[in-house]
């Protein structure tokens, strides 16, 4: 993992969806450190244990009830992933 931590967001991630202004919350564990690399044909996510508790609570987030086809969260080395990583999609697709 890289040893220059940028850290998580300070502050929740409000996202809006929907045409109903609805919101989704993601929520951040202090001292989340997420890691992402591409590696050919191969995703590599490299997290302490905060980060991957932050990103099975966004999982849940977007798993939950009432959460729209499509709602997403992108996740970039600017925003939550240590620098250097690649951009991470989190996505919801119910449709088969």
């Amino acid at each position: 993992m890289n040893s220059e931590h940028r850290g998580a967001p300070t502050e929740n991630t409000h996202v809006m969806v929907g045409a109903d202004g609805a919101g989704l919350v993601f929520a951040w564990d202090e001292d989340a450190r997420i890691e992402v690399r591409g590696l050919g044909g191969e995703v590599v996510i490299e997290a302490n244990a905060a980060g991957l508790r932050t990103l099975a609570g966004h999982l849940l987030v977007l798993a939950g009830e009432g959460v729209p086809d499509g709602a997403h969260l992108h996740l970039e080395d600017s925003n939550g992933l240590e620098e250097g990583s690649v951009s991470l999609v989190l996505e919801r697709s119910d449709e088969e």
